[in-house]
């Protein structure tokens, strides 16, 4: 929506394509739905955080909303996470059991090359390549697919700024996680779990490798700590390479196709979360552990997001997700 519109007329054009936001996402969802084939709803290649507070919460919503069978619906993401797909699909189809982490990453790169950004706003070939394995491996036909494309186009106002919070909560239904799996045997009864790794909002500096290892030292004073590095790379984030040695425990070489769930099993039987703030943030929150998150540079997030995740989690218990300035962190889990 052009800021160059004459100020009196904005906020009727933006009523206008809202209301044409609503009126096209309803009728795709709907022909779907009334499709009678199978449904793959995915493939969610994407962030885990939009993948938790957007792309799910929005099946959650679209599925019962337009009448979509469960048992027609293949959930695709990668990782492993099933269990997050278990109130919407009656199966889950994972992407890295089909792709590489390196065929997985050129992926993003071919849609940052096709459209200027890793986000799935539209359906590419290799997606579609990945839909057919799919159906393949799970003996479908002539499925059609609920891409990320249509959550990312229906909640498109509210990125930018043409929405409120309440626009989100129409075409969204917010509650904790469905139970995780099985954790990996081992654990202690009481810990806490870390995963450090750099981004915008924690660059790869040296002052930040060691307030992490300041961080991890001083929750080891307290308690156990569990690491949730898996020394494996499905994205281009970068971990904090001396994580696992400094929290004394970590996850034994997770297979790509099952690291996410592997580290939401750690997640879901922890007492608290504390790493770098970003989408893997909202995951202890999501299932009722508190989280603390770190950051050193507050340009290098959305506070769009962050605010929406504490709003969200604020249902789900108090103080769920604190997200603070490195030295805020240090201060807290040094007292």
């Amino acid at each position: 929506m052009s800021a160059r519109l004459p100020a009196a007329i904005r906020p009727l054009a933006s009523g206008a394509w809202r209301w044409w936001i609503d009126r096209a996402l309803a009728a795709e969802l709907r022909g779907l739905a009334r499709s009678g084939r199978p449904v793959v709803a995915g493939p969610w290649l994407g962030e885990v955080g939009f993948e938790l507070l957007y792309w799910r919460p929005f099946l959650d919503w679209a599925i019962p909303e337009f009448g979509f069978d469960p048992a027609r619906v293949v959930a695709v993401s990668r990782g492993g996470p099933s269990a997050w797909y278990r109130r919407v699909a009656s199966r889950y189809r994972d992407a890295l059991e089909l792709l590489s982490p390196e065929e997985l990453r050129g992926m993003g790169r071919a849609r940052v090359d096709a459209f200027g950004e890793q986000k799935q706003m539209r359906l590419i070939g290799a997606e579609e390549t990945l839909v057919t394995a799919v159906a393949a491996a799970e003996s479908i036909e002539r499925p059609v697919v609920l891409h990320p494309g249509v959550m990312f186009r229906a909640f498109s106002p509210f990125w930018w700024h043409h929405a409120d919070q309440s626009w989100v909560r129409r075409h969204a239904r917010f509650g904790p996680l469905p139970e995780a799996d099985a954790p990996p045997p081992g654990l202690p009864d009481r810990f806490t779990a870390v995963k450090f790794y750099f981004n915008e909002a924690f660059p790869p500096t040296g002052e930040n490798r060691a307030a992490a290892g300041r961080i991890v030292r001083a929750l080891s004073e307290h308690g156990p700590v569990v690491s949730l590095s898996t020394g494996l790379r499905v994205d281009d984030h970068l971990a904090w390479e001396e994580e696992a040695l400094a929290a004394q425990r970590g996850i034994a070489a997770p297979a790509p196709s099952t690291n996410l769930a592997v580290q939401d099993a750690i997640v879901a039987r922890a007492s608290a979360w504390v790493g770098t703030y970003g989408g893997f943030a909202y995951l202890a929150p999501s299932r009722g552990i508190p989280a603390r998150a770190v950051y050193s540079n507050a340009a290098g997030f959305s506070r769009r997001h962050l605010e929406l995740a504490e709003s969200v989690f604020a249902g789900f218990g108090a103080n769920l997700l604190q997200a603070s300035s490195v030295t805020g962190v240090i201060e807290a889990v040094a007292s």
